[in-house]
């Protein structure tokens, strides 16, 4: 093969997993017009279309989805090796990527880094924080963190945090105009802070478990978010109940501007979890970064 053959096939490659020639022209440091160019040219030589290009998107053809599962998948374990082979080196080296939650990322992932880059300057770690179930795969990432039962059964899967539970919290002015709910069901009279799922884009129904009793509460109130971060802030503006992750609030219940309820209501379930192909095989950075995730549970 010859070398611009690569060098093209590379460039074809990113567009691909971008989507967009925009995105890997600027991934690429050269211009969407020389990127273009790059393209048209590897598809006169092999005489196949392999992008389909419309106003909206870019897509690969059959010849171009071929190419990406053969070829692709063969440089990706070119790439694998290469970055191997930082274990060579007097300390590990690269950049490992990964997606989480905002509320993972704050508390599990911060913690860890801050503790870690000192020690490893070689070491550059890229977070992307999204609530939604990002597909590690498909975005090309070293890994993610997610609660233990939202991991795919073909990942490995790493403890990283404690049980968690959530919380109903409303401010000491709030129970002075409403009556504390009993039971879920009690949250039909209450202005309640909803969160909208990033994934389908539905109303987050609150969970409830009491004696092996399950129960999906469809809450109603003024307010609508899509981060807990929000719904929290609300509720201590006194607009109404947020039903939060228990780490987020127990000092704002220890000092008083909360208030929990339904606690006999919330039961724990499996806490954080790093997850990560099991045919991938981690680079030496990588490896550093999971062995502090694990060692801080």
């Amino acid at each position: 093969m010859a070398r611009s053959d690569l060098s093209d096939i590379m460039a074809f490659l990113s567009i691909a997993r971008e989507g967009s020639f925009t995105k890997a022209a600027a991934k690429l440091g050269v211009s969407q017009s020389a990127l273009s160019q790059t393209v048209r040219n590897l598809e006169a030589r092999l005489g196949l279309r392999l992008l389909m290009r419309t106003t909206r998107k870019v897509a690969p053809t059959e010849a171009g989805e071929r190419l990406i599962r053969t070829v692709g998948l063969r440089l990706e374990e070119v790439e694998a090796e290469l970055a191997a082979l930082t274990a060579l080196r007097d300390k590990p080296a690269g950049t490992v990527r990964i997606a989480a939650g905002e509320h993972a990322a704050e508390t599990i992932l911060w913690p860890v880094i801050e503790r870690l880059l000192p020690d490893y300057p070689d070491i550059a770690i890229e977070v992307f924080v999204d609530n939604g179930l990002t597909d590690i795969v498909a975005q090309r990432l070293d890994a993610g963190v997610r609660l233990g039962e939202q991991v795919a059964k073909d990942m490995v899967a790493v403890r990283i945090g404690p049980d968690m539970r959530m919380a109903v919290v409303g401010t000491p002015g709030y129970f002075r105009r409403r009556a504390k709910p009993r039971t879920p069901r009690d949250l039909t009279a209450h202005n309640c802070i909803n969160i909208r799922l990033p994934t389908a884009g539905g109303i987050y129904a609150w969970e409830f478990e009491k004696a092996g009793h399950a129960l999906k509460a469809r809450v109603e109130g003024q307010l609508v978010f899509n981060t807990a971060t929000m719904a929290m802030r609300a509720a201590l503006a006194g607009v109404g109940l947020a039903f939060v992750p228990e780490s987020r609030v127990l000092e704002h219940i220890a000092n008083g501007e909360l208030i929990r309820v339904l606690l006999d209501w919330c039961p724990f379930f499996p806490g954080y979890h790093l997850y990560y192909p099991s045919r991938r095989q981690p680079t030496p950075a990588f490896a550093v970064f999971a062995d502090a995730l694990r060692q801080s549970v």
